[in-house]
């Protein structure tokens, strides 16, 4: 949190006088367990927070060379193209005015994971990944895993009961999941936070196919030879974008989902408003469970139409109660800016993205005090009476 624009060790140690070789085994080699120092985190930043949400999102940390845990060829938000990096997962406790990074994971690709390799194509390439994950000290345990189950897990982690032992969970309460399309495109996610019992607001592109929540599905007629048909729609699927134009313009509400600081004489308060669609729908997909009488599952549909445009720009699923209202729903599928709050303060301010270690251990403490400094700062800000950081 002091001045000084880079933040990996070396730096550090210098503007503060300090050895650089304790700094760096107090990151990379000492015995302080990261997973506890985050679950403290999430549980003193709930306290001041009040969070209304968990968005989940992930950001790049562009990398030189091939050496750190983790880093490939991979499309990187902070380079806006596919470049050399290394991506990190994270979950952020958020509420329209504050948030809080409580939870983060390392995104191994397959290119660090031997076991996806057959060794009997080519020995040496599983010889050479296994050479890259002992050099990184990456556990044993821990594989290529897909982004969106790498979310669930710190879901699973953050809201799961408490131990004595401290082996449990967190016992945070469970709150609405809020993500963009790269997770809401993935039906096995939707599906999994529903049998988890938690209500999502879930960005979808808008060719997700889905009927109409009128729909309703038939029994053919029976011949009475062979297996007996079961319910189906009659229909194909339509789309999102499809439903939303059949809708109309005249289905659109003006909503307000929160005011920024950029005031002007035509927009006083810095209203941020938009016009919305807020469909019932039924998302059809192979994958998704169907009731005894064949029905998809019914969720909300919500479609930001802004002024002057042909059809809308953007799309959301969510499984929040049927009686939500829209700017409830349109709300909760807009605070996902926080995370580019977060972001932007946490590499900026306070050098996220500014770890040059090359262990996976290092890494998670590296971005875990990233986090505790941007709590901290957050838990400043929250008081009027307490003094800024010099």
């Amino acid at each position: 949190m002091l001045d000084g624009k880079r933040k990996s060790m070396q730096p550090m140690a210098v503007r503060l006088g300090v050895d650089h070789q304790q700094l760096q085994q107090f990151v990379t080699s000492s015995t302080w367990d990261y997973i506890e120092v985050r679950r403290r985190v999430a549980q003193w930043a709930e306290t001041f927070i009040s969070p209304r949400a968990y968005v989940i999102d992930d950001t790049g940390f562009p990398k030189d060379g091939s050496d750190s845990p983790g880093v490939a060829r991979m499309y990187s938000g902070a380079l806006g193209k596919v470049g050399n990096c290394q991506v990190g997962v994270s979950v952020h406790a958020v509420t329209d005015w504050a948030s809080a990074a409580i939870d983060w994971r390392l995104f191994l690709p397959r290119s660090w994971d031997d076991t996806t390799v057959d060794p009997a194509e080519d020995p040496t390439v599983s010889e050479e990944i296994r050479r890259r994950r002992a050099r990184s000290r990456i556990p044993a345990q821990v594989r290529h895993r897909e982004k969106w189950r790498q979310a669930l897990d710190m879901l699973d982690e953050i809201t799961g009961d408490e131990s004595d032992d401290g082996a449990g969970g967190w016992g945070l309460a469970p709150r609405p999941v809020v993500a963009d399309a790269g997770y809401g495109d993935c039906t096995e996610f939707r599906l999994e936070l529903q049998r988890r019992g938690m209500p999502y607001v879930l960005a979808v592109k808008a060719s997700t196919s889905a009927y109409a929540a009128d729909a309703e599905p038939v029994t053919p007629p029976y011949g009475g030879r062979g297996r007996p048909p079961v319910p189906r729609y009659p229909a194909p699927a339509s789309t999102l974008a499809a439903l939303a134009l059949a809708a109309g313009r005249r289905a659109l509400r003006r909503v307000t989902w929160r005011h920024g600081s950029r005031k002007t004489a035509g927009n006083p308060t810095a209203a941020m408003t938009s016009r919305f669609l807020a469909l019932r729908v039924r998302p059809a997909n192979r994958e998704i469970p169907r009731g005894p009488d064949g029905s998809l599952p019914e969720c909300w549909l919500i479609a930001e139409w802004p002024p002057g445009k042909p059809e809308p720009t953007d799309y959301w699923l969510s499984t929040l109660p049927a009686d939500t209202g829209p700017r409830e729903l349109v709300q909760l599928a807009k605070i996902r800016w926080r995370i580019e709050h977060d972001y932007r303060e946490l590499k900026d301010g306070l050098g996220l993205d500014h770890f040059e270690g090359r262990s996976y251990l290092g890494w998670h403490r590296h971005v875990t005090l990233a986090a505790l400094a941007q709590a901290f700062c957050t838990s400043l800000r929250y008081d009027p009476k307490a003094p800024a950081p010099a």
